[in-house]
């Protein structure tokens, strides 16, 4: 059994980017995710401790989209190094971090990252 938890649509505000007007004056940002994980315990025993939090997820995030970088990119490796280090049985993550109306000229909903890891687990 694959077993999946998924944020959607996670809205921060925060000062990601390159230009000073991006450290200054900020922009909204929009965080998908899923996490793969064995949560196979947590149908049989309701015990939060047999799942992944979300709620744990979410802070997390929010820790990471709250302290500021140049690159969108900096900031989703920082969030998926965090889950996995907090929840060291996640199996696999997807996550596409989402710059609401980039400063560029054009006409642009957003500029998107989207990072999937695989992890090997190791045998104990």
């Amino acid at each position: 059994m694959i077993s999946k938890i998924v944020l959607k649509d996670m809205k921060f505000y925060a000062y990601h980017g390159i230009l000073p007007q991006e450290k200054c004056v900020g922009n909204n940002f929009l965080v998908n995710l899923s996490v793969t994980a064995p949560l196979e315990a947590a149908l049989h025993t309701d015990d939060l401790n047999d799942t992944i939090n979300y709620a744990t997820v979410y802070s997390l995030v929010k820790k990471e989209m709250d302290i500021p970088s140049c690159l969108i990119e900096h900031v989703a490796g920082r969030i998926l190094r965090s889950l996995k280090n907090h929840f060291p049985r996640i199996t696999e993550t997807e996550l596409s971090l989402s710059k609401l109306n980039p400063p560029i000229t054009g006409d642009i909903h957003s500029a998107t990252i989207v990072l999937r890891e695989v992890y090997t687990i190791s045998p104990r």
